[in-house]
């Protein structure tokens, strides 16, 4: 789980947009010329001008935004090799943009900065609005007492280790759920769809950890799929406001403001109907639990010591959002890549398999509980594998400069405004960390301990911007996998791994095997 939510999805340019962009350039290139300043002559003894980091030649108005594709992460490292630019300077429309795509450019940046200069976030048009006017952790502003606030009461409260502990019965219920969903599948001899029901799986238990037992009801329940898929969406959409504040208009004409409005009120009608019924619990004594993400933002939200941080219900509302769709489908898509790495390395399937039956033994045993995981050292070694190849955001969420940075030992100034795009993709494959064979499945390879210096292994963020839902996406993902491993054996006749974008990158098409029950023969 992240509570980021959206990855840089809304890079992509369909292809009517780029045409479109492509055919304003095409009339405003005379304006455009016409205001453009005379270049400085070079005057004889004049000092020798600033160094400057590579920057790919771009087109008038849309700049290098044509060459960006369907997916970011791997046009912008293929981008920044061809041009040898571990540091790479864009123009993204109108926003300036730095790429980070090695490890040791990120330990630069970061190291050479100090760590406020590195905190702020795009003010991206569908995030504003869906977080209830950046009233969340994802892109509330670095220096506001809220974003300190929330954060710590996210770490601390929210999504700490012991309240991740106390939502155990809510994971395992549904690790349970899911052994049982795909053995009817396996009984009846047919392939099991794992992406779906493994996405099912993770969207039901963070409903139940965020709103409890409230989304049983069955239109509740319709609401959050319907409107879970259309959030996706719009976060992940290209929006001209973004890149040319010029062209706002644009979002109006294409019926994307609408599609925002329409899905912003559906959002807030359902937090209403949820926050009303957790408030009617708890004032007729039956919801003083805390059992659920909801009541202890409502807890927080009538301490005077949170007033100023979760004051009104639009605090709540935001933080909800940023949870739910930061979670709902990153868990998802990291076991859902585990198992297919693991059915197209059958030697570290069998040795994980290996490792999960020697350690949960005994009669009548069957599943992997919670307390058995600690003693799957191989399982850690396997999802962190999964973490570095397919990272849930191999962009991750955007940052924006606050003051002047420098690089390159202050040779190169980067100014305020600018936006910071980091490749995690990149950084995870990059010979000079992780040899020549950064691109294979090794998950011996973090035997030792290599990569862990918090700059080339960066699938939760870097610093204070990081993802506070570490500790349950570790627990979601461990106990899910563990299970698939324990209870079945697996067999595939043909496995891809060809990408598609969205607010976390997945598989393009779903990952679909021949599942037997453990014990039985394939």
């Amino acid at each position: 789980m992240t509570t980021q939510m959206p990855s840089m999805a809304s890079l992509q340019a369909p292809e009517f947009v780029a045409s479109c962009l492509l055919l304003l350039a095409t009339i405003l290139l005379f304006k455009l010329l016409l205001l453009a300043p005379p270049p400085k002559k070079k005057h004889a003894g004049a000092a020798s001008p600033a160094l400057s980091l590579p920057s790919p030649r771009g087109l008038p108005l849309i700049g290098n935004l044509h060459q960006v594709g369907a997916l970011p992460h791997r046009s912008l490292a293929a981008l920044a090799a061809a041009h040898a630019a571990p540091l790479m300077l864009l123009r993204l429309g109108s926003a300036p943009t730095l790429v980070v795509s090695t490890a040791a450019a990120a330990r630069a940046l970061f190291q050479e900065n100090d760590d406020r200069a590195l905190l702020g976030r795009p003010a991206l048009y569908a995030a504003t609005r869906l977080s209830y006017g950046l009233r969340n952790i994802s892109f509330a502003p670095h220096d506001s007492a809220f974003w300190r606030a929330a954060r710590r009461a996210c770490g601390t409260e929210l999504l700490g280790a012991p309240r991740v502990r106390g939502f155990r019965t809510a994971r395992e219920r549904e690790a349970a759920a899911l052994v049982n969903a795909v053995a009817a599948v396996a009984s009846g001899g047919s392939p099991v769809n794992l992406s779906d029901m493994v996405i099912a799986t993770s969207t039901r238990i963070l409903r139940r950890v965020a709103f409890g037992g409230v989304d049983c009801d069955g239109e509740i329940d319709m609401d959050v799929k319907a409107v879970l898929d259309e959030t996706q969406n719009l976060l992940g959409g290209f929006w001209f406001a973004d890149y040319f504040p010029w062209l706002r208009w644009l979002d109006s004409l294409r019926g994307m403001r609408r599609r925002l409005e329409r899905l912003f009120h559906q959002l807030d009608a359902l937090y209403d109907r949820v926050i009303d019924d957790h408030r009617s619990k708890r004032k007729d004594g039956s919801g003083e639990n805390d059992d659920d993400l909801v009541d202890v933002l409502l807890r927080l939200h009538g301490d005077p010591a949170h007033r100023s941080t979760f004051g009104n219900s639009g605090h709540i509302k935001g933080i909800l959002t940023d949870m739910f769709n930061g979670g709902s489908d990153t868990s998802a898509v990291t076991v859902e890549w585990a198992m297919t790495e693991l059915v197209r390395n059958p030697d570290a399937l069998a040795k994980a398999q290996r490792e999960v039956r020697r350690v949960v033994t005994g009669e009548n045993i069957t599943m992997v509980r919670e307390a058995d995981l600690p003693e799957l050292h191989y399982l850690r070694l396997v999802i962190r594998e999964t973490l570095r190849l397919h990272p849930a955001l191999p962009l991750l969420v955007p940052r924006e400069t606050t003051e002047p940075c420098t690089v390159n030992n202050g040779a190169v100034k980067i100014p305020p405004g600018t936006r910071v795009l980091i490749n995690a993709m990149a950084i995870h494959t990059d010979p000079g960390v992780w040899g020549p064979d950064a691109d294979r499945f090794v998950p011996e390879r973090h035997e030792n301990g290599e990569g862990s210096d918090g700059f080339a292994l960066v699938p939760f963020g870097i610093g204070r911007r990081s993802c506070p839902g570490v500790h349950f996406a570790t627990a979601v993902v461990e106990l899910l996998l563990a299970n698939l491993l324990f209870g079945f054996d697996w067999g595939v006749r043909e496995v891809d791994v060809a990408e598609v974008n969205g607010l976390a990158v997945r598989k393009k098409n779903p990952l679909v095997l021949v599942a037997t029950k453990k014990g039985n023969s394939l």
